[in-house]
């Protein structure tokens, strides 16, 4: 899994020692740096994909904090602008397009990347299911890791393969490969069902609304992410929270040696990529079929 060969981008980094994570010294460079190290196995989930962009220009300790879907002042032209051809007139939406693309993002101080589950290629059938596992504040870790399985397991059931990751949030991603057929309403409702038949088995452990008031001791496994114009966080994407965590894909044999949903951070995720034998999602899209 050795990121050598980085790319190198034509983009320049103006204060490239701004600090975006002050507490653990992260700057723009080093997050640049970090992109460029993992960007051979990022591509594919943020290249030529509509993004919501979730830009901190002081950092994340900074009072400016903007969640981007279009287009803002001075943008560099790295950052494309498409149109959205269920909505030709309205303003258009953003991708990259590749590594110039990604450096761009930095220097505009995007934290966090959230694609759409599709291509600007193919806008109306989904490529992936993403089933985010949201825990309550008092939920064990160990609880969450278990509901992951259990979503492998429906996947599976259905013949999809199943992948998980860190949220570098609270809690767990899993997400199916799909080979791009079924439209964005049959995929929510897959979604949706899933997460149903989890809560009505479970009751006690899952909820598939997000309730605030029963959230208590339970995982709300949120569906939504699943439907058109709805994001997740990208594999491999920062999040701008405290400790600089990643979004991490994961084998599902270390889940369990797993410390917790932040476990992975821009202090050790580079040792990581190095020293893997291989891309625990190496194989996502060649383990792609259809939602039947």
């Amino acid at each position: 899994m050795s990121p050598s060969n980085s790319p190198r981008s034509d983009v320049s980094l103006t204060h490239p020692d701004r600090l975006y994570w002050p507490d653990e010294g992260v700057t723009k460079q080093g997050l640049a740096d970090y992109y460029a190290a993992a960007w051979r196995f990022m591509a594919p989930y943020v290249v030529n994909r509509p993004l919501a962009l979730l830009r901190l220009p002081d950092g994340i300790k900074g009072h400016q904090r903007f969640f981007q879907k279009h287009a803002w002042k001075g943008m560099n032209p790295h950052i494309e602008e498409i149109a959205d051809p269920q909505d030709a007139d309205g303003e258009k939406l953003l991708r990259i397009g590749d590594f110039d693309g990604l450096v761009a993002l930095v220097q505009s101080a995007v934290l966090e990347i959230h694609p759409w589950g599709t291509t600007t290629g193919n806008w109306e059938q989904p490529d992936m299911i993403t089933m985010d596992l949201d825990p309550g504040e008092d939920v064990a870790w160990n609880a969450v890791i278990s509901a992951a399985l259990e979503v492998k397991a429906r996947l599976e059931t259905r013949g999809l393969a199943a992948f998980v990751k860190t949220s570098g949030g609270k809690g767990l991603h899993v997400v199916a490969p799909l080979a791009p057929k079924a439209g964005w309403s049959e995929v929510k409702d897959f979604a949706h069902s899933l997460a149903e038949s989890m809560s009505a088995d479970a009751p006690d452990k899952y909820l598939a609304t997000a309730t605030k008031a029963k959230r208590g001791g339970h995982i709300y496994i949120d569906y939504l992410r699943n439907g058109r114009g709805n994001t997740a966080v990208a594999a491999y994407s920062t999040r701008a929270r405290p400790g600089a965590p990643v979004s991490m894909p994961l084998d599902w044999e270390e889940l369990s040696d797993v410390s917790g949903p932040a476990a992975f951070t821009l202090a050790n995720v580079p040792q990581r990529l190095e020293t893997r034998p291989k891309d625990p999602w190496g194989d996502f899209f060649e383990a792609a079929v259809p939602l039947e």
